[in-house]
């Protein structure tokens, strides 16, 4: 990279900008994944389960979804 070149200011304004977008991004993805985590622990708490979590009643057929 040519520091002497009249554009360098454009260039490294550039990064910048773009270095700030990519770790705001991240910040962004971190807060709301524990966010998220901290709902699901409440929700738990509270005693609501996953779908997931469900074990089929003996005896009972599965759900037919249309």
């Amino acid at each position: 990279m040519n520091f002497a070149a009249p554009h360098i200011g454009f260039v490294l304004a550039s990064y910048g900008a773009a270095l700030v977008v990519v770790f705001g991004l991240i910040l962004w993805v971190v807060l709301d994944g524990r966010a998220r985590r901290a709902d699901i622990r409440a929700l738990e708490a509270a005693g609501i389960r996953r779908r997931s979590d469900r074990r089929p009643e003996s005896g009972s057929a599965p759900d037919a979804r249309p």
